[in-house]
C-alpha cells in the first residue's frame, strides 16, 4: 500500500501516516533511496499494528449511557 491508500483504509488524512512514520509509530519500509524514495505498507502488518493499537487502547464510545433498571 502506498500512503494515499492507507490514509483511505485507515479513514485519516495523508499528514497523520506521515507524523506516524516521523515518530517511528507505524510499520513501513521504503521503496528507493534518497529524496525520491517511497514509502510502502504491508496490508497484514497494518492489521496487526491495529489489533495491536486496539487492545492498548480500546476505543471511547460516545454517545447517552444506557438505563440501569
Amino acid at each position: 500500500m502506498t500512503v494515499p491508500t492507507l490514509a483511505r483504509y485507515l479513514r485519516c488524512a495523508q499528514i497523520t501516516i506521515y507524523k506516524l512514520l516521523k515518530k517511528k509509530q507505524i510499520p513501513a519500509f521504503r521503496i528507493g533511496s534518497g529524496p525520491s524514495s517511497d514509502w510502502r505498507f504491508l496490508r497484514s502488518a497494518i492489521d496487526d499494528w491495529i489489533a495491536t493499537q486496539y487492545d492498548t487502547n480500546p476505543p471511547v464510545t460516545k454517545g447517552r449511557k444506557p438505563k440501569l433498571g
